[in-house]
């Protein structure tokens, strides 16, 4: 069994509500669920919120649009996660997928090519985010692991920063418990520097372009000629781009702490 767990909460601090905001005629997280789907080595797709009376926005969506999900806690997304894989009764064999909300041009290709290096190698983690340097735009993150290394994880990891991001104690690797495989790289029509997620109004503001231009009811866009796009109109690529040099020192700040 693989399933992905998509981590979704309306209290975004930089751009609130964002996750039910309307993209080309339907909630972002309506496009983000829907691409998680197409993915051809997933057999669920599950959507870990929390319990805050702003969520009940999300479960709601959840419940009239037929998705599996699971409320939890606001601080602690490791415990989330873990009692999302429990509730939909994940076996220690079993995958999860960790992608996030705020990612409406997720790839399930990306997805399909992460999961089938997990299973190849026998991996406990591996992601296209770490170890190394990132070489896929943002908004693509997949992370691999098995249900076996998130009990563990869930059960030892006892930092803040281990609970409120679920999984850097696996890749972390400290302590040696886990098989963590090499960061998979991005293909040449991948590798550029993007920002394909939606954090701040400026993110969201490019993303109303790209669906404009390339959404089609009854399909999902095509990550790579998005890309392609963005590098024949550099302009477009200035309304965001700064914010990524903002995103990266706060990432860096948090992990030196």
């Amino acid at each position: 069994m693989t399933t992905i767990i998509i981590q979704a909460r309306m209290s975004s601090t930089r751009l609130p509500g964002k996750i039910l905001k309307n993209l080309a005629g339907k909630p972002m997280l309506w496009h983000v669920v829907n691409r998680c789907r197409k993915a051809k080595n997933i057999d669920r797709v599950i959507l870990a919120t929390t319990t805050e009376p702003g969520d009940d926005a999300v479960e709601k969506f959840c419940r009239e649009n037929g998705v599996d999900y699971y409320r939890g806690s606001l601080s602690d997304v490791l415990d989330r996660y873990y009692q999302a894989a429990k509730k939909y009764n994940l076996k220690e064999d079993d995958i999860v997928v960790r992608v996030t909300c705020d990612c409406p041009l997720i790839d399930p290709a990306v997805i399909d090519m992460c999961i089938n290096e997990f299973r190849k190698n026998k991996y406990d983690y591996i992601s296209n985010v770490v170890p190394g340097e990132r070489t896929w735009p943002r908004g693509l993150d997949t992370e691999v692991v098995s249900f076996r290394a998130l009990e563990m994880a869930h059960k030892d990891a006892d930092d803040n920063y281990s609970r409120e991001h679920v999984m850097p104690y696996i890749w972390g690797n400290k302590n040696g418990k886990f098989v963590v495989g090499p960061m998979i790289k991005a293909p040449a029509e991948y590798a550029k520097k993007y920002r394909l997620t939606v954090d701040y109004p400026e993110d969201f503001e490019l993303m109303e372009k790209i669906y404009r231009k390339f959404y089609v009811p009854g399909t999902i866009i095509d990550t790579k000629e998005v890309i392609k796009f963005l590098g024949d109109n550099p302009e477009l690529l200035r309304i965001n781009d700064y914010r990524e040099e903002e995103m990266s020192k706060r990432i860096i700040e948090s992990l030196n702490k």
